[in-house]
């Protein structure tokens, strides 16, 4: 049994899966959420709304030693974002203030979507933040919030997150819609699960006192073109019409590494959009 905790703030799809891997290695969980009756068994449950400065009822009287920042908007505008990433962040860190809790570390769950570059280039945590959009300005934002905080912190952007319940792109394969071939247009992906497993593998490195850096990109092995990741579950799935009036269209294209966390040892259970989808497929994951 391991005597750590964590509390992890926003725990639903990646949050719970966290919660459960964590739960299997002996830690102590906690999780803050408006609906508590849908945290995994074992979780201790939290319930709050984010948007709400008042602390909580049911706030940890003893310091977490982790704190895992993993919301997700359920507004999508910038008001949305900013209450959902900013606002929420920041009324998190004043309950840490009220009661004197200190965490080890933050572990802030970001987005690619802070990353602009759209010619298929490979990038990594170094590359240039430029985003155009309202999401990636607003998350950019809670990450100097975060880094800022005076805890130790580490940002991990997530790219697109799939799994069981967020199958978008399955619908559209099943539609027949088509999507362009040229130019090439790369994106990103991780499963839910491998979303879990990298947070779950970050914390437990810094409980061992591996020195963490401040940001990690969350991917799979295989950045690949969207027009193959089609083609592939076309013919998996056995889907030989295509639709003449809808089309399966992004913006950007970019190949982002996941390099920096693999060289600390993480290994993703499904390294490209090929086993991930097919667990999916077969009702697993």
């Amino acid at each position: 049994m391991s005597d750590r905790s964590v509390l992890i703030v926003g725990c639903g799809d990646v949050g719970g899966r966290l919660g459960r891997q964590l739960l299997a290695r002996g830690w102590q969980v906690s999780g803050l959420r408006r609906s508590v009756e849908q945290l995994p068994q074992g979780v201790v449950p939290i319930a709050a709304d984010l948007s709400d400065p008042g602390m909580p009822q049911a706030w940890p009287q003893h310091s977490p030693d982790y704190l895992v920042y993993c919301v997700a908007a359920s507004q999508h505008d910038e008001a949305g974002y900013q209450s959902a990433y900013v606002e929420g962040l920041r009324h998190v860190l004043g309950w840490l203030a009220e009661r004197g809790q200190r965490p080890r570390r933050l572990l802030f769950v970001s987005s690619s979507s802070v990353f602009a570059q759209k010619d298929g280039e490979w990038i990594d945590e170094t590359a240039p933040t430029e985003p155009q959009g309202y999401s990636g300005r607003v998350m950019l934002e809670a990450e100097r919030l975060a880094l800022s905080s005076g805890l130790p912190a580490s940002i991990v952007r997530l790219t697109g997150i799939y799994g069981p319940g967020r199958e978008w792109l399955l619908s559209q394969v099943r539609q027949g819609y088509r999507v362009a071939t040229e130019p090439p247009l790369f994106g990103n992906r991780i499963h839910a699960e491998d979303a879990g497993s990298l947070l779950a593998f970050l914390l437990q490195a810094d409980a061992e006192g591996v020195a963490l850096d401040d940001c990690y990109i969350g991917v799979d092995d295989d950045p690949a073109p969207l027009a193959d990741v089609v083609g592939w579950l076309r013919a998996y799935m056995g889907v030989t019409e295509w639709s003449d009036e809808q089309r399966v269209r992004r913006t950007g294209s970019k190949r982002c590494s996941n390099a920096r966390v693999r060289a600390l040892g993480w290994v993703p259970q499904y390294p490209s959009y090929k086993e991930g989808y097919a667990a999916i497929l077969k009702g697993q994951g």
